[in-house]
């Protein structure tokens, strides 16, 4: 019976690919099914034995707490650096973008509510 290893859905294209060469490089016998254009189906990474299942989650363990810390560290030091922020450091940067933005959010919830309030 085969094995649903990890979820394909939103993962970035460089996680993937380090995910098949950390498999490749333990010879995790593995196959792939990729998400739908739509997100109807979610896609993965399977394998067919429970011995191989068991093995592969503990690598992707590991891997995946080592990338939670390279991520965590990247972006402190992007935020440390003024590179990411809230919306007060995008309002900041692209000040016309930011209120086009805020318009359109105020427009469609009134436009989502006019029918209630016409009761």
């Amino acid at each position: 019976m085969p094995h649903h290893l990890m979820n394909l859905r939103h993962v970035p294209d460089d996680e993937a690919d380090e995910i098949r060469a950390l498999f490749d490089a333990h010879d995790v016998r593995f196959y792939e099914t990729p998400p739908s254009r739509w997100g109807i189906s979610m896609g993965g990474f399977w394998v067919h034995d429970t011995d191989e299942a068991n093995r592969a989650k503990a690598l992707l363990y590991e891997y995946q707490r080592q990338r939670m810390e390279s991520q965590r560290e990247a972006y402190e030091a992007r935020r440390l650096s003024g590179e990411s922020g809230g919306v007060w450091q995008m309002f900041r940067h692209k000040p016309v973008r930011t209120l086009a933005a805020c318009v359109a959010i105020l427009v469609i919830m009134g436009l989502s509510l006019l029918p209630f309030i016409r009761i």
